[in-house]
């Protein structure tokens, strides 16, 4: 169950992250902004590794022999993007305005990982649904926490918050090899 926790504060990082710079960039609309971000990015963030798993049940028979070995270069994979991008420039830079089409393309953006990881459930003896409520919730209240947190801090955090992410995914591909 600690893999479960540990995925979901990972994958919450890039929503954090971008929470934090949007944070950053609107402070005067923060209480609006940290709920539409909280909602958004829960929601999406919850959904996504459901239909990860949902499609990793159906072709995880095919190549049981070689699963724990997907899992662990999807979330290597997805570990290093998130490394990668937190040496990048700040998401918060190219929007201009936040409308609920922006904040419904960077719920997308910030889970498309979220349904990669999605498929390493099925391998941790956890029950899915409980899992993806986890990720939510917890990506619920780290986008929440992330616009205040921009809002008083600046972006300073938020490519630390991805870099960190990204280290713990890459972590829990590894141990994936290693139960």
């Amino acid at each position: 169950m600690i893999e479960v926790f540990l995925l979901a504060f990972a994958l919450s990082m890039d929503a954090f992250a971008v929470s934090i710079g949007l944070g950053a960039k609107y402070p005067q609309r923060k209480r609006t902004l940290a709920m539409l971000c909280a909602v958004y990015f829960g929601v999406f963030q919850g959904l996504m590794p459901l239909i990860g798993y949902l499609l990793g049940r159906g072709v995880v028979g095919w190549f049981a022999d070689y699963a724990p070995w997907v899992a662990c270069g999807l979330l290597v994979l997805i570990g290093g993007k998130m490394i990668a991008e937190s040496f990048s420039e700040d998401i918060g830079d190219d929007i201009a305005q936040v409308t609920h089409r922006v904040l419904f393309i960077l719920a997308i953006a910030t889970s498309i990982d979220a349904m990669a990881a999605g498929f390493s459930l099925t391998l941790l003896s956890v029950s899915a649904v409980v899992a993806c409520l986890l990720i939510g919730v917890t990506t619920f209240v780290m986008s929440w926490a992330g616009v205040y947190v921009g809002a008083r801090s600046g972006v300073w955090l938020e490519h630390k918050a991805e870099l960190l992410g990204g280290v713990v995914l890459v972590l829990i591909g590894v141990r994936i090899l290693l139960i």
